[in-house]
């Protein structure tokens, strides 16, 4: 299936995109050009009661209009205070002293139930933007924070589903369909919430589309975390994957907590994509009910025994939703049960789940039961996609559904479902401890060994070919140098180091955590792996360097704990604030014009291996 997610355009007022199961073909017009009207549309949801009576017309004229600008504040706990800190004290400030032209301040506010005030929401126009300077030097510093990681520009209702899996730093997490990454960001921010830099948890991002899984490397890298890795497979089919004990025997890796945002129908975000407006039609709920389904299921399957999954569309359509909550329940004998996240979100408006919905055929007859069905129908209408028997709702509790509509509070439509898990789904699931390759493993083989020889020949060629994943061995003769250069401590894995060449010289050395690197080393011939690790150490031949590897940036944090003291210097403020005002980029301020504190202690250093203490 089709499926865009948030983005935006550079030179405009930012706005996020999510859209799945349309044509391939690109049949857009330009917006302002669009009709937004659909008749079809109108009368479905008004059949389906997704609101209040007296609401409807106020929620499909919310519909109609644009949606205003949001953003969130990323990185870990530190730096995300430093920069709200910025951002209310030299922007937001500036921005609420002004006023319309009838002294009326902008309506610029934290979301409410968004913890910390990480999350502000910014009802402005682009006329706005242009007339107002502080307006206008909050916008540009957004566009620049964002491309350097600072900053996410992400719709509000996107921001909900892992706030509500709650993870923690020792939590391994998957994130099902997780391009272009906004979510994915937000679940690596929660696991270093307690700012380890190398926490026992981990995120494992997938993707179906291999070229989405790029978009996908590109978020997770603005975070910098040892982590996280992401794969490339059908996250319906996704395979057991296997992680070592201590004892040398394995296990079956069951996630702690598990994200289901799957691909959908996209009508929620008719506000920022309105040739949805043009497309609509009640088959578009119909044909994805399926799919959806099969990933929510294997995402239970994955997931351990107490932990937590939820599942979100950017749908309106309880097809897409409930319908779909409601055939995993029925259909596995109460392993799982919707969790009563009322009280998580306070200040977060919704509406309950249905408990009773009508299912539409493409030309709006309407049915209640599967028995009612027209034989015309029953391919494409399946028993399945009906709401439980008056008698039986109580067993479901599908009112613990969250329905978020536009009017509101001014943001787009979205569901979200909370589901804890009771026990295992069958008995292949429970996890095995064996000092054997897991059956999975070859099972899945066999699976491939199977398929005629030009479909396994298609399977190999699909997407790019990634370079291999060479983590160090206990003896690595570059490792020696770095260690010994940089004076870092023996409680430091060189194990969970590694390049992406069999052979050459190493030019680039990745970290990653024992968890991920375990995953990796165990798992990297059951499911194509796309990247993970962060950058730690960059080949920097000089002649004048005894060490021909610097310390990235990028993996700084993760090392820095590790490098001994001598090779730190602690900068007083006043020399740091020289060094950032050096307008020379190709030259760095000589040292006699530091301070008498940091010539001491480089006297006995290289000039190329100053490591500043935070």
């Amino acid at each position: 299936m089709g499926r865009r997610k948030p983005g935006f355009k550079k030179n405009h007022q930012f706005s996020n995109q999510k859209q799945g199961g349309q044509s391939n073909v690109d049949t857009r017009k330009a917006y302002n050009d669009i009709v937004k009207e659909n008749e079809k549309f109108v009368k479905y949801y008004e059949v389906q009661n997704v609101c209040k009576k007296d609401e409807y017309d106020a929620f499909i004229t919310s519909l109609k209009t644009d949606l205003p600008a949001t953003f969130r504040i990323t990185g870990s706990k530190g730096e995300a205070q430093k920069m709200l800190e910025i951002v209310q004290g030299q922007f937001i400030k500036d921005c609420l002293s002004q006023g319309d032209s009838e002294g009326k301040p902008p309506n610029i506010f934290p979301l409410p139930w968004y913890p910390n005030k990480l999350a502000w929401q910014l009802e402005l126009t682009r006329k706005d933007i242009r007339r107002c300077e502080a307006y206008y030097k909050l916008h540009n510093f957004l566009i620049s924070e964002t491309e350097h990681g600072t900053i996410s520009r992400q719709e509000t209702v996107s921001m909900i589903p892992p706030l509500l899996l709650d993870v923690q730093p020792h939590h391994k997490v998957l994130d099902m369909c997780a391009a272009p990454g906004s979510k994915t960001a937000q679940l690596l921010e929660m696991l270093h919430s307690n700012d380890d830099p190398i926490p026992s948890g981990y995120v494992i991002a997938n993707d179906v589309d291999n070229k989405r899984c790029y978009m996908l490397v590109h978020q997770a890298k603005r975070l910098n975390s040892p982590c996280v890795a992401v794969i490339n497979h059908d996250s319906a089919i996704l395979p057991n994957l296997s992680a070592s004990l201590p004892d040398g025997s394995m296990e079956q890796v069951q996630f702690d907590r598990v994200l289901c945002d799957v691909p959908c129908s996209g009508d929620g975000t008719l506000r920022k994509n309105p040739d949805i407006w043009m497309k609509w039609t009640p088959a578009n709920g119909l044909n994805l009910h399926g799919i959806q389904s099969r990933i929510l299921r294997r995402g239970a399957e994955l997931l351990t025994v107490g932990g937590r999954l939820v599942y979100s569309t950017c749908s309106i359509n309880p097809i897409e939703n409930e319908a779909v909550i409601h055939r995993l329940l029925s259909e596995t004998d109460g392993a799982l049960q919707l969790v009563d996240v009322s009280s998580s979100l306070p200040g977060l408006k919704y509406m309950p789940g249905l408990e009773n919905w009508l299912v539409g055929s493409r030309n709006l007859e309407f049915y209640s039961s599967y028995d009612e069905v027209d034989e015309k129908w029953q391919t494409t209408i399946r028993p399945q996609m009906f709401p439980p028997k008056s008698e039986d709702k109580h067993l479901y509790n599908l009112n613990r559904c969250m329905r978020i509509l536009p009017h509101h509070q001014n943001t787009g439509a979205f569901f979200v479902a909370v589901l804890e898990k009771l026990k295992p789904l069958n008995s292949k699931e429970k996890s095995f401890k064996t000092n054997e390759i897991p059956e999975t493993n070859s099972n899945n083989k066999r699976e491939n060994d199977d398929l005629p020889q030009n479909q396994r020949k298609k399977r190999r060629k699909e997407g790019y070919r990634e370079d291999p994943f060479v983590f160090f061995k206990e003896e690595e003769s570059v490792w020696n140098e770095i260690k010994s250069f940089y004076e870092i401590s023996d409680d430091f894995d060189s194990k969970c180091l590694l390049t992406r060449c069999h052979v050459g010289k190493k030019k680039n050395i990745y970290l990653t955590s024992n968890a991920v690197r375990d995953l990796v080393v165990q798992n990297q011939n059951v499911i194509k792996f796309i990247n993970t690790g962060v950058k730690a150490f960059v080949r920097c031949d000089n002649k004048n360097m005894k060490c021909a590897f610097r310390i990235a940036n990028d993996g700084l944090e993760s090392i820095y704990p590790y490098i001994g003291d001598g090779r730190k210097i602690d900068i007083p403020r006043e020399d740091l604030i020289t060094l950032l005002l050096n307008d020379n980029p190709e030259k760095s301020p000589p040292i006699a014009s530091l301070s008498e504190i940091v010539q001491k202690q480089v006297e006995h250093l290289s000039k190329f291996y100053l490591i500043m203490k935070k």
